[in-house]
């Protein structure tokens, strides 16, 4: 993915980066031990910055490091974190120990996107749920937003579309204004375009869709989606590797989706035993 910047220079975007973290200039002199008047400075363009207080004012904004990287190529240094394409070897540690953890999770769903949310690797639990996908959804690479909210994808199964839909749109949208990404907004104007499926919130009874919303527990926002006749709720969550060092591990996201309720867990069992 490539990043926009509005302003040219280090220091207008890092000004940028610390208004958007609402954070005062003398609060990040205190953390970066180093003085207001020196990050006004660095902001104005006044002062070059060295490249360990480029590292150091990344690390206390929170940046993500393809923008650290973007932030000491645009100081005059080399930018300090590889690209590593995930079937490199150097990455095969990595590959296998989210192929174990996937394994492991079954016979729950469970898969990991990059930060295009192109599925990287993916469990039988979300190859279950995906029966039905339409052919042309499942070309190489497959983008979960697109699986998830097109209309020949997951959508029309889905039971509490317009809840689920937003909280994905929702989402997108803090990922893109923390990536200025032209590659997510355009992703953004795609999926948000797509017609919503005309269709009652229930299943063939009527009733199926709210009786999985009365068994669920309510500190989360469920996925209630259609599978074989049956509905099934899940609980999603999101993982992210700490500290990473390479950008493309940096932007890895492995979701898992935990079943709400014991229809839903004993549903996967006797399917994927």
């Amino acid at each position: 993915m490539t990043t926009v910047f509005p302003d040219t220079g280090v220091g207008p975007l890092l000004r940028d980066w610390r208004e958007r973290r609402r954070i005062s200039q003398l609060d990040l002199a205190l953390r970066a031990d180093s003085s207001a008047r020196h990050i006004s400075f660095i902001e104005t363009g006044r002062s070059r910055p060295s490249e360990e207080m480029v590292l150091r004012l990344a690390e206390q904004l929170d940046i993500p490091v393809r923008e650290r990287n973007a932030l000491l190529v645009m100081a005059g240094y080399a930018p300090r974190y590889a690209q590593t394409p995930l079937d490199d070897p150097a990455m095969a540690s990595v590959r296998e120990g989210l192929d174990r953890l996937l394994a492991g999770y079954e016979p729950y769903p469970a898969l990991v996107v990059d930060g295009r949310y192109d599925v990287v690797a993916a469990n039988r639990g979300i190859a279950l749920l995906m029966e039905g996908v339409a052919e042309e959804l499942l070309t190489p690479p497959l983008n979960a937003m697109r699986i998830t909210l097109h209309p020949a994808g997951l959508a029309p199964r889905i039971r509490n579309l317009a809840e689920w839909r937003a909280d994905l749109l929702t989402q997108m949208e803090r990922q893109i204004a923390l990536v200025r990404s032209p590659e997510l907004r355009t992703l953004y104007e795609e999926v948000a375009a797509y017609p919503v499926p005309d269709r009652a919130d229930r299943d063939a009874d009527g009733r199926g869709a709210d009786r999985a919303r009365e068994r669920t527990p309510s500190f989360a926002l469920p996925l209630v989606i259609e599978h074989g006749g049956q509905v099934l709720s899940f609980i999603a969550s999101i993982a992210t590797f700490n500290t990473p060092m390479d950008v493309t591990v940096a932007e890895l996201a492995i979701e898992t989706f935990l079943p709400a309720d014991r229809e839903t867990a004993t549903y996967l069992r006797e399917r994927l035993p």
